[in-house]
């Protein structure tokens, strides 16, 4: 922005007041109010040294000299919103001070507060310049002091040794701090773009799973469901006419829909285990294939109990063969993290949902991975295709937990009664 796109103040003095409010920020209101509370503990300590004092060390014209310290700790107020003024006010105080030989303690204030602030805000080169013109005036007036007419005076060396020192321990606290917040920052920065990149890769990891089944969906089964359509259209026509033919075309329909369903089990085998071969076409396991995994777990050293809840009846075999890979992946996942553990296998049929629920009491998967895995999205995926959901995550007391939950009417057979 040029300095001519700034706009600029009304001329009214309250339209001026309102524009100036405007462009200061929250944080510069918070810190105005918390420097303008040190201002005034500044001015009430000097206050009260002067009211306390005995008559003869009290400098006349102390009312004056009190307007003058308040004065003197506007730098102090302004030390974070706008260090610079501040620098330059709080000089241009100290030298007027030194010419009417008033010393108020608000000086003192404002040169170590702004030391400190300058170091801990500006960038080393500008907070060492800041600190440079703050206190170079006050050792150029410790060294023209002539030398103390008594010895419990200190000498100007002395003081020029206690400033210095003064000045280096205020501005290192505020490179400390400058350095911490520095490293804060770039740690939640870092932080930020670790949880972004995580989103993105679980966003990147769902979008690619179901390019994968829409594609392979495409390629294997569009085919054949076409051919079916196709021959069920002319077997319908020539129904009357020729019968020979059409008993035909429903042998080709029978025979396309036996490779079709093969094609879809392939289809699954291969998308979620890359690990089986793409060639086996044995039967799909199902709801009996449960019991079947389950000791199998248990002879792999993994203590392992079955419960089921309600009546299966009859299951589309796309329902059967989601829940059963969801078991299995679940009893995967406790065999690979969960340690020493016991799991329950727990599949409730009742009148509105179907509950797919494995626990364990291990120790869960570790949490410094940060990964959401393949075979969650793909748990994930196969629920959402008949409109259920599912949850993962530790459980109370210890553990962890899948949770999946589907809608009766997906499943393809009437609803039963039974556990809710």
């Amino acid at each position: 922005m040029t300095r001519s796109d700034v706009p600029a103040p009304p001329g009214n003095a309250r339209d001026r007041w309102a524009w100036a409010r405007s462009r200061v920020t929250p944080r510069q209101r918070r810190w105005l109010a918390w420097d303008g509370l040190l201002a005034v503990a500044a001015v009430l300590v000097e206050t009260v040294v002067a009211v306390t004092a005995p008559p003869e060390l009290t400098p006349p014209g102390w009312p004056v000299a009190l307007s003058w310290t308040v004065a003197c700790a506007t730098p102090i107020v302004l030390r974070r919103v706008a260090p610079w003024p501040a620098v330059a006010l709080a000089v241009l105080s100290f030298i007027i001070s030194v010419l009417t030989g008033t010393e108020p303690v608000t000086v003192g204030v404002a040169f170590v507060a702004l030391t400190y602030t300058t170091a801990a805000l500006l960038p080393l080169r500008q907070a060492a310049f800041a600190a440079v013109l703050l206190w170079t005036p006050a050792l150029v007036v410790a060294l023209a002091e002539p030398a103390p007419d008594r010895l419990t005076e200190p000498s100007p060396a002395y003081v020029v040794f206690t400033q210095s020192l003064l000045a280096l321990v205020c501005f290192f606290v505020g490179r400390t701090v400058h350095a911490r917040r520095a490293t804060i920052r770039a740690l939640e920065e870092r932080a930020r773009v670790a949880e972004e990149n995580q989103r993105s890769l679980a966003d990147q990891a769902v979008a690619d799973e179901r390019r994968r089944i829409a594609r392979e969906l495409h390629d294997v089964v569009a085919h054949h469901v076409s051919v079916m359509g196709v021959l069920a259209t002319g077997a319908r026509r020539v129904l009357p006419r020729d019968p020979g033919a059409t008993d035909g075309a429903l042998g080709t329909i029978e025979d396309t829909s036996r490779t079709t369903l093969r094609e879809l089990r392939r289809l699954l085998d291969v998308l979620r285990t890359d690990a089986e071969p793409a060639a086996d076409l044995s039967p799909q396991p199902g709801l009996a294939g449960i019991e079947a995994l389950v000791e199998q777990v248990k002879e792999a050293g993994l203590p392992v109990t079955l419960r089921v809840d309600g009546t299966p009846g009859p299951l589309d075999p796309g329902v059967a063969l989601t829940i059963f890979r969801i078991v299995q992946e679940a009893l995967t996942n406790t065999l690979k993290h969960a340690g020493a553990a016991t799991a329950q296998v727990r599949l409730s049929f009742g009148v509105y949902w179907m509950i797919v629920e494995v626990s364990d009491t291990g120790r869960g998967p570790a949490p410094e991975t940060g990964r959401l895995g393949h075979g969650l999205v793909g748990m994930r995926e196969r629920m959402a295709l008949y409109g259920g959901t599912l949850r993962t995550g530790p459980r109370p007391g210890g553990g962890y937990r899948v949770y999946a939950k589907m809608p009766m009417e997906q499943l393809g057979a009437p609803i039963n009664e039974g556990a809710s």
